[in-house]
């Protein structure tokens, strides 16, 4: 369920890719809460599919690939 956002989505975006990882094409995890407390849950899925960034939900971690190049699942 998405909150009222207490960060602008804006400012929570600029932060994110900011990171080191990110602007190197790399991967970033955030807890699910955090995001869907600061932000939504939905607005946080359109920017990363609104970049083309495959998002993968495990262990209540959103693990986000900063890149386009194609996953593979080897096990």
């Amino acid at each position: 369920m998405d909150h009222l956002c207490p960060m602008p989505p804006a400012l929570f975006f600029a932060r994110f890719f900011a990171s080191q990882a990110a602007r190197d094409g790399a991967v970033i995890r955030r807890k699910i809460r955090d995001v869907e407390n600061m932000i939504g849950r939905q607005v946080f899925l359109a920017e990363m599919r609104r970049r083309g960034f495959p998002v993968i939900e495990n262990a209540g971690q959103f693990v986000v690939f900063c890149n386009r190049e194609p996953m593979h699942r080897l096990v």
